[in-house]
């Protein structure tokens, strides 16, 4: 996967490509679907969501630029496997997830490996977690019809925010870099196109 999938597609970050090594993918999908958990696709993990291709979640971890003093915010926990992959490279992770039996499933397995650097809370992650704001990176895992207010306050000066944005079908994953104490101060970066499953919440689409 690392070698035909991500190096070669362009992922040049050795700390990025030892995370996506190192993460078991197959331990956060169904197990009708272990023999499939390392194609570059994504896949149901119930909820109508899906886990990430192993691709984007590489691309995305890669344009972040963790280190390892790294505090991150993550919208959208979902399996918890892009969640493992931030842990991998960042001093601690914030991840907010609205189903609250994913989130329960993520803790499982998150515990079962060992990772200790990462918060899980319940709710409507357009919210944000602000009273653990300022964030050196916050990553959304689904498509907003914008980059959320709330989410643009909590992001610390020169910290990046990536977030797929566009209409409910189809976005274009966006790079925001923070440049001063103004939240709209921000400097734009389009990483190519994608499709996420919505954002829901009060600060992206409403629930159907």
């Amino acid at each position: 996967m690392v070698e035909t999938q991500l190096r070669m597609r362009g992922i040049t970050d050795e700390r990025v490509l030892a995370a996506m090594s190192t993460v078991p993918r197959h331990l956060f999908v169904e197990e009708v679907l272990v023999n499939q958990a390392y194609a570059d696709s994504p896949l149901p993990i119930g909820e109508r969501q899906t886990i990430s291709q192993p691709y984007i979640v590489a691309l995305m971890t890669e344009a972040l630029k963790l280190t390892s003093s790294s505090k991150v915010l993550e919208i959208g926990t979902g399996c918890g496997y892009q969640t493992a992959v931030l842990a991998e490279l960042a001093d601690r992770v914030y991840s907010v997830e609205r189903v609250a039996s994913l989130s329960q499933k993520a803790r499982i397995t998150i515990d079962t490996l060992g990772y200790t650097n990462i918060l899980l809370r319940v709710g409507d992650g357009t919210y944000g977690w602000s009273e653990e704001a300022p964030f050196d990176a916050i990553i959304v895992t689904a498509g907003a019809p914008r980059l959320p207010e709330t989410l643009k306050k909590q992001l610390a000066v020169g910290g990046h925010c990536i977030i797929p944005v566009g209409s409910a079908y189809s976005q274009t994953l966006m790079k925001y870099t923070r440049c001063s104490d103004n939240p709209d101060d921000l400097i734009e970066e389009d990483l190519g196109g994608c499709r996420f499953v919505k954002l829901i919440g009060v600060y992206g689409w409403k629930k159907e």
